[in-house]
């Protein structure tokens, strides 16, 4: 799951007793100090891992351009993770198309800022094509599979196939349906992809993605 619950303390601990890795939504909205992400790393049991969600500051504000300064500092706190630091997750405004130049120069900055594995969840219908993947997979960066899907293609990961990430925000309502076993299989097909695999639930509200995950740590056992 994302981070639905207080990432302190005995929360955190309990979390990490069932699961293998929590998305940090709230980084997205507000900034954290170093030290947090510190004590975060410093709660969980070996092998848990941390995927962190870019700021909106710079995918939201400033639309990838001139966002350096900001890079950095997200690179500074988010960094308190240590070797508990997973992918980095670009989640993108519905209204930015692909600019293939603008795109490229921001992921070759983050590349060099932040040299961890890099995920891309693209809002647009432009992001969807031939040109995109491409853009994409030349700088390993993974398209993430997300449902809904604003067009199909964004309901399987595209991208650079060394990683698979995906997020499954509930349908038909999103945030608030879970998944029946039939959508799950579909998901535990998607994670047993090659490569790295990571998988959230972000069907929070009525508190189906703790099922919905236990669910699928049940498929994906051995």
């Amino acid at each position: 799951m994302r981070d639905a619950f207080p990432a302190e303390g005995t929360a955190l601990q309990r979390y990490a007793a069932r699961f293998g890795a929590v998305e940090i939504n709230s980084s997205f909205h507000r900034p954290h100090r170093r030290a947090t992400y510190e004590r975060w790393a410093a709660s969980v049991p070996p092998g848990f891992r941390f995927a962190a969600k870019l700021p909106k500051t710079i995918t939201h504000g400033a639309r990838l351009i001139d966002c350096d300064a900001l890079l950095v500092k997200f690179a500074d706190e988010v960094g308190g993770l240590g070797d508990r630091l997973g992918p980095i997750l670009v989640q993108l405004p519905p209204s930015l198309a692909l600019d293939a130049e603008v795109a490229a120069s921001f992921f070759d900055r983050l590349a060099a800022v932040l040299p961890a594995a890099h995920a891309c969840e693209p809002r647009h219908a432009s992001w969807f094509t031939a040109e995109a993947d491409a853009l994409l997979a030349g700088h390993r960066v993974a398209r993430v599979a997300a449902d809904p899907a604003r067009v199909p293609e964004a309901a399987l990961p595209g991208g650079w196939r060394g990683l698979t990430y995906a997020r499954w925000h509930g349908s038909p309502a999103m945030y608030r349906s879970s998944y029946d076993d039939a959508a799950l299989a579909g998901h535990a097909g998607v994670a047993r992809a090659e490569g790295e695999s990571w998988t959230f639930y972000d069907n929070t509200t009525l508190g189906a993605a703790t099922p919905n995950a236990l669910a699928l740590v049940d498929l994906l056992a051995p």
